[in-house]
């Protein structure tokens, strides 16, 4: 079994060391992707990792000292490459409809985010506390500002305050992952998400006609 604090540690002196540790790097959360995609969080370990690669546990650690840290890492990772998806942030509630469609598919990555979130509001995870205050903040802004943008075009009621309804879609997209993990035949998030959707809409356009969906 290598040790790639020897082989690929980031040092200036040691020519391609910046460059392989870039590399290790990835392909540890590459793998940590994969596992949690398809086992779960639970037996995503930092030692199940390392074995999987064929690493050692210190070497793994020389990455990631933390699961936190690990498990955040992972979760950027993923929200990065989740950026790329066909259609994001064309609206509010539609957004999140997208991707709970998607999410059916790997219930280990919904499983992530849920522990993160439990993390959060516990003692002993700064890190992630912190990583969860600065994404729901970054994402009630998000939505706000589309939400915002549909009222003036007179597609969502404007007696709704953006930034309210933007922490309700959240809540709701969120509860219904939690519910969705501990009985998936039993609830539709997409489903349930559109009927939002059917909840918020103007009745009238500013111009006088009908308006559209607000949120799709």
């Amino acid at each position: 079994m290598t040790d790639p604090v020897d082989d690929d540690a980031g040092t200036p002196s040691r020519r391609g060391g910046y460059r392989k540790g870039t590399e290790r790097r990835a392909q540890i959360l590459d793998e940590m992707i994969r596992m949690v995609a398809e086992q779960g969080v639970d037996a995503s370990s930092l030692r199940s990792v390392a074995d999987a690669l064929g690493i050692t546990h210190a070497a793994l650690r020389h990455y990631f000292p933390s699961r936190d840290e690990l498990l955040l890492a992972v979760y950027r990772e993923h929200e990065v490459r989740e950026q790329g998806a066909p259609e994001r942030m064309k609206s509010a509630i539609g957004d999140m409809r997208e991707s709970a469609a998607r999410n059916r598919a790997v219930p280990g990555l919904v499983q992530l985010y849920t522990t993160l979130s439990a993390d959060a509001v516990q003692e002993g995870h700064p890190a992630t506390r912190e990583f969860m205050r600065e994404r729901f903040t970054r994402l009630r802004a998000d939505l706000a500002d589309l939400i915002r943008r549909d009222q003036s075009s007179g597609r969502i009621r404007d007696d709704l305050d953006a930034e309210d309804l933007a922490s309700l879609s959240i809540a709701v997209s969120d509860g219904l992952q939690v519910q969705w993990l501990l009985d998936p035949d039993a609830v539709d998030g997409e489903r349930v998400l559109r009927l939002l959707e059917r909840i918020v809409p103007a009745g009238e356009s500013r111009s006088g006609g009908t308006a559209n969906s607000a949120l799709t």
